[in-house]
């Protein structure tokens, strides 16, 4: 019954005629790992942002990619070789902007949809441009391309348990009016 409600929260489609995917354990599993997506792209959004600002460290301590805003826009100039110079703080801060929010929608479950749909876009983005001047190695060690997929992956579930999407839509099915999924349709069927 509990396993059965949220699939159905999660807007899981299970195909019956297979063993494994109604097997309870998938379920949840699936259930899980729609979370643990969520908020391990949006986490990573924001540490990548905390990075560049120096809240991890200075450039040269371990684990640090940046350490400083000015690092990182020289890193956006590497990777965007191919743009005029001028366009390249620009594009630092846009990039910055797009983490922090795409980072913040998916760690609350907010928007969750469009949040890992544009995030997908975003990580290919960097996943292409980084491939464009360091080799396709690098993203691929980097999980870049993994990380794009997820968010695509993450951006096709119709619901989003754990998630102020889902509060949002369970409290607007209390008020009298029908629930939303993720999409914004009616959850009822006319």
């Amino acid at each position: 019954m509990l396993i059965t409600k949220l699939i159905n929260k999660a807007g899981l489609e299970l195909n019956l005629d297979h063993g494994a995917a109604a097997n309870p354990r998938w379920t949840g599993l699936a259930i899980f790992s729609s979370v643990f997506l969520r908020l391990a792209l949006g986490i990573s959004f924001l540490s990548a942002v905390a990075d560049r600002f120096g809240y991890w460290g200075g450039y040269g301590q371990p684990n640090v990619a940046w350490g400083s805003y000015a690092r990182f826009v020289l890193y956006t100039a590497k990777l965007n070789w191919f743009l005029p110079e001028a366009t390249i703080p620009v594009l630092a801060i846009v990039a910055t902007a797009a983490e922090v929010l795409f980072g913040i929608l998916l760690v609350l479950g907010w928007k969750t949809r469009i949040a890992a749909l544009l995030s997908g876009v975003l990580l290919t983005t960097f996943a292409l441009t980084m491939t464009m001047a360091l080799g396709v190695k690098v993203p691929l060690d980097l999980s870049v391309f993994s990380a794009a997929g997820g968010a695509l992956l993450l951006g096709a579930f119709a619901n989003f348990p754990l998630s102020l999407d889902e509060f949002l839509r369970e409290n607007r099915g209390r008020n009298g009016s029908p629930p939303k999924t993720a999409s914004g349709q009616s959850g009822l069927s006319t």
